[in-house]
């Protein structure tokens, strides 16, 4: 299981079980995220993968440590990332949020990665 599934799956276990077991729709838990239902199933199937801020205000809103969408060692398969998670857990705050930054840029250019790359600023109207 990939990290983006563990946490795919955390969410919708989440949802399912808030209220004593009476679950949530999506709809309900997009409106109290404040964004649209459709991310939320995005999120659940592992089509998008939340930011860390939006993992935050899931936990925030479910009432559990942000830690709960991240594998156990035990849960980890693959030993690359279990090394990467072994050493930011030793990184300062600030380290780890530029080594966060550095992720999510490599993640970006690989995505446009033989494309063109949108311009900076607003498009223009003909």
């Amino acid at each position: 299981m990939t990290l983006q599934e563990h946490v795919a799956q955390q969410i919708k276990e989440l949802r399912l079980s808030y209220n004593s077991g009476e679950g949530l729709s999506q709809e309900g838990l997009a409106k109290h995220l404040d964004v649209a239902p459709n991310t939320i199933s995005r999120w659940e199937t592992a089509v998008y993968c939340p930011s860390l801020q939006d993992l935050e205000k899931i936990a925030r809103f479910f009432g559990v440590t942000i830690m709960r969408f991240f594998p156990t060692e035990d849960e980890i398969e693959d030993d690359q990332l279990l090394t990467l998670l072994r050493t930011a857990r030793q990184l300062h705050q600030a380290d780890l949020e530029e080594l966060t930054k550095y992720a999510e840029f490599r993640r970006a250019r690989s995505m446009y990665k033989g494309k063109r790359r949108p311009k900076a600023g607003r498009k223009r109207r003909t």
